[in-house]
């Protein structure tokens, strides 16, 4: 019988069986265990896997129905992470707006400590903001953000360690928001617990892929999650992917 993928640090056994979240792709956040972290990422994307054209035009892959998503996905969470590329890139303010609910905390991966002050997400509005570092970065971070200095070995700090830090400090339910690299990142690093793919009803045919992991030679080491699939209205699409429990559990070929 073919084995669960090496990269799965977590043993399937530390998650319950949730028989309610074939339909509910919010179940999982409600019913995570609140003695460890519940870390959901999630990716945007074309039909054909592409999170941006060769110019880097991004804006907008996914229609409302993706956004509504993402912003409930916001509401459920104790903190959202991006890193710090994606701020550069797309100036965002991680906050609830399109549906109800609490913002969560805003967290922002910048080891070097390039970013400056002045961007949206560190608007006052009384959610906390925190901006993770390497411990020995040189350079001066931006105010209006709390530091969290950790340990980094050439010039990344291990996923591993980020996701310890912050659950120490309270946050059990945390949203990898973005970008590509940094999902990919946690993910190699076995941290995530479900991955949302939010599929839009589009084929670029060229440009960025979204995923990109370390690679592999055989095909019993790639990740086979069981999956959900949602509709979410105007063709768009969720894939909820359950990375504790393989697909192969249950059938085999």
């Amino acid at each position: 019988m073919p084995t669960t993928s090496e990269r799965v640090l977590n043993d399937p056994a530390n998650f319950h069986h949730r028989p309610d979240e074939a339909g509910d792709p919010f179940a999982p956040f409600r019913a995570a265990d609140p003695s460890r972290p519940f870390v959901i990422a999630q990716l945007g994307q074309s039909l054909d896997g592409r999170i941006a054209t060769v110019s880097g035009e991004s804006k907008y892959i996914n229609g409302a129905p993706a956004l509504d998503h993402l912003h409930r996905m916001r509401a459920e969470v104790d903190a959202v992470i991006v890193g710090a590329s994606t701020i550069v890139a797309d100036d965002p303010q991680l906050t609830v707006r399109r549906v109800s609910g609490r913002n969560p905390a805003r967290i922002v991966i910048d080891p070097s400590r390039r970013l400056k002050s002045g961007a949206r997400w560190l608007e006052e509005d009384g959610t906390q903001r925190l901006i993770i570092c390497a411990q020995n970065a040189s350079a001066q971070s931006c105010t209006g953000a709390e530091r969290l200095e950790l340990v980094s070995s050439n010039g990344a700090i291990d996923p591993r360690l980020i996701i310890e830090s912050l659950f120490a400090r309270g946050f059990k339910r945390i949203l990898i928001e973005g970008g590509a690299k940094t999902i990919s990142v946690f993910l190699d690093a076995g941290c995530i617990d479900r991955l949302h793919l939010l599929m839009a009803p589009m084929i670029i045919g060229s440009g960025r892929n979204g995923l990109d992991l370390s690679p592999i030679a055989e095909l019993s080491r790639a990740l086979r999650p069981k999956t959900y699939f949602h509709a979410l209205g105007a063709g768009e699409f969720l894939i909820d992917c359950n990375l504790r429990q393989s697909a192969q559990e249950e059938h085999q070929p």
